[in-house]
């Protein structure tokens, strides 16, 4: 079985256990009905809260790829020259 296909069953597989039984998603507020588990939020806060958590992550995302593909480090003292060798 290609990697593909591997990674599609298992992401079809992981998305129908995960979504939310019926006396959860009966008890669930509008937005997360029958997405999570459980008692869900209790106010706004906690939308507030995810919500800011889920821009933090972004962003540090984003700068980790951003210097993972150009690091930028270009001067020839810098840490990285103590074990790297320009030959």
């Amino acid at each position: 079985m290609t990697p593909i296909k591997l990674t599609s069953l298992f992401l079809f597989l992981s998305a129908s256990i995960a979504s939310a039984c019926p006396v959860c998603e009966r008890n669930q507020a509008g937005l997360l009905k029958g997405i999570v588990h459980g008692a869900g939020p209790e106010s706004r806060w906690d939308y507030l809260i995810v919500g800011t958590v889920a821009v933090v992550v972004a962003i540090t995302l984003f700068f980790t790829v951003k210097w993972l593909i150009k690091p930028g480090e270009t001067s020839v003292e810098h840490v990285k020259r103590l074990i790297l060798s320009d030959q």
